[in-house]
C-alpha cells in the first residue's frame, strides 16, 4: 500500500511556544537582558515572528522558573537585584540544604561518596567561561555545578525534600549567574572544595556551615551590586 504523501503539518501552538520558551530562557541566562528590563510580549512576539499568546505562554514558564516577574499591570520584567524574593529564597536554601546536608552525612552510603567524589571531578574538569557563550557560566558549568549540589544532598534519600531543592535550585540560578558575574574573584572552587571535603569526613556541622556561607555568598553578592 502506498503511502500517503501530506505534507508535514506546520509546527503547532506547544512547539512555537516550546521555542520560544527555549530562546527567552537562554537569553534571560546569558545575560541578554538587564536587570529589571522590561520583557514587552508585543515585541518578543514581532522578533520571533508568533502570535502574542504564544509569548505570554512561554513568558508565564519563565515567570514560573522564577526567572522573570508578572507585574501588576500585567506586565513582565527581569527580577531587579533589590526583589526580595532573592533573600527569600536564600531563606529558604539556607533553611532546607544544611538540613538535607545533615541527612545525607547520615544516611549516605560509599555509592554516595563515589557520586559524590566524581560529581565534584566533573565540575572542577568543566571550564566555568566560554567564549561563544557570553560573560556568563558556561551551560555545560552550570549542569556540573547543579549536579554537584545535587549529589550532595541526595544522600538524604528524600524525594520531597529533593523536589523542592530543584524548584529552588531553577528559582535561585539567574540571581547566582548576576552575583558571579559581578564578583568574579570568588573563589567558589575553593568553597566546593570545602564542601566536598567535610561531607566526606563525614563532619555534620563543619559541612552544614560551610554550606550555609557559600549560600550567603551569593546571596552578599546580589547585595552588594546594587548598592
Amino acid at each position: 500500500m502506498a503511502q500517503s504523501a501530506h505534507p508535514s503539518p506546520p509546527p503547532g501552538k506547544q512547539m512555537l511556544s516550546e521555542q520560544v520558551y527555549t530562546h527567552l530562557r537562554d537569553a534571560i541566562m546569558r545575560g541578554d537582558y538587564s536587570p529589571g528590563h522590561a520583557l514587552k510580549p508585543q515585541d518578543l512576539a514581532n522578533q520571533q515572528g508568533v502570535s502574542l499568546a504564544v509569548v505570554r505562554e512561554a513568558l508565564l514558564r519563565v515567570v514560573g522558573e522564577g526567572l522573570a516577574d508578572r507585574l501588576p499591570n500585567r506586565g513582565f520584567a527581569i527580577p531587579s537585584f533589590d526583589d526580595r524574593r532573592w533573600q527569600e529564597i536564600t531563606e529558604a536554601r539556607r533553611t532546607i540544604e544544611p538540613a538535607m546536608l545533615r541527612m545525607s552525612i547520615e544516611r549516605g552510603d560509599v555509592g554516595w561518596d563515589a557520586r559524590l567524589r566524581a560529581a565534584h571531578h566533573r565540575l572542577v574538569r568543566t571550564p566555568a567561561y566560554v567564549p561563544e557563550e557570553g560573560e556568563y557560566y558556561s551551560s555545560a558549568w552550570a549542569e556540573a555545578h547543579r549536579v554537584f549540589h545535587r549529589t550532595l544532598l541526595e544522600g538524604c534519600n528524600n524525594l520531597v525534600l529533593l523536589e523542592a531543592f530543584d524548584r529552588l535550585w531553577t528559582s535561585s540560578e539567574l540571581a547566582r549567574r548576576l552575583s558571579a558575574h559581578r564578583h568574579p574573584d570568588r573563589d567558589a572552587a575553593g568553597e566546593h572544595h570545602r564542601l566536598e571535603e567535610a561531607a566526606l569526613s563525614r563532619n555534620a556541622d563543619a559541612a552544614a556551615e560551610v554550606l550555609v556561607q557559600h549560600l550567603t555568598q551569593t546571596a552578599t553578592g546580589l547585595t552588594d551590586a546594587h548598592h
